[in-house]
């Protein structure tokens, strides 16, 4: 059974890469340096607290508030659970378009009305004992991912070509984490190589370079998409599909950098 090792030990873990001193997290975050002080010692940290914290380190709160293991808030989670079958398609189709054509449907997913919430969104549970594979592979069910879109998406953006499956055996905490594997969900999720390997107390022997630009945006498509309902989502999915204009469903494995 793999330990939490508190949210304290992560955040300090982040501040130490950082070179920020509570009192600087707290003057960002809109906080007391006591308050973040007793949290770096061990208190469990309230919602209120990781909203403040979260976007004063630049982070999507989600991923802190499954960091911190607590229940993740309704008003945290994608719009439409139904979109989970498009919004794999949108990041796929993008990667094999020009940086330009990225942006556009970036700018097309963010013009887009936001509509009403259709249901509770409920991610796929997962052992409690987890550990960090399971913090990953959550992040990653956050923006809307299931097993397969992620075995997809990471062959697709990535070296690592996983079974569907094999996602959920290390969300179950049944495999261990890898360098290679810390290094490319750190690029679908947005975040620093060595912050994800520090928090998921995997050794890189040396700094990882920084991902391709079609990663990067990869991984801002796919968030971007989580507030979209599954009708926009198709609608965007279909555009970008357009825009290649290819007409057989090909992908490139490893796109970037090839």
């Amino acid at each position: 059974m793999t330990e939490h090792p508190g949210f304290g030990a992560m955040l300090e873990s982040l501040l130490d890469h950082r070179e920020l001193s509570a009192q600087e997290l707290a003057n960002r975050a809109g906080l007391t340096a006591d308050e973040v002080r007793v949290v770096l010692a061990g208190e469990a940290p309230g919602e209120g607290l990781l909203r403040r914290i979260a976007p004063a380190m630049g982070f999507h709160t989600v991923d802190l508030f499954i960091l911190a293991g607590l229940v993740v808030p309704d008003d945290l989670a994608p719009l439409d659970a139904e979109a989970e079958q498009w919004a794999p398609h949108i990041v796929m189709d993008a990667v094999h378009l020009s940086s330009a054509d990225r942006r556009e449907l970036l700018q097309l997913i963010r013009s887009l009305p936001q509509e009403e919430r259709p249901s509770v969104f409920g991610a796929k549970r997962l052992a409690s004992h987890a550990g960090p594979g399971g913090w990953v592979i959550r992040m990653l069910q956050y923006r809307n991912l299931t097993w397969m879109s992620m075995a997809r998406i990471l062959a697709v953006v990535t070296p690592t070509y996983l079974s569907a499956t094999t996602y959920g055996v290390i969300g179950d905490g049944r495999k261990e984490l890898t360098p290679r594997l810390v290094v490319d969900f750190a690029a679908l999720l947005g975040f620093d190589a060595r912050e994800l390997a520090a928090l998921t107390g995997i050794h890189l022997s040396e700094v990882p370079p920084p991902p391709a630009p079609e990663a990067v945006d990869a991984a801002v498509l796919l968030w971007e998409a989580r507030r979209l309902s599954a009708d926009q989502a198709k609608r965007v999915s279909e555009l970008a599909h357009s825009m290649r204009g290819d007409p057989a469903n090909v992908y490139f494995i490893n796109l970037p950098g090839t």
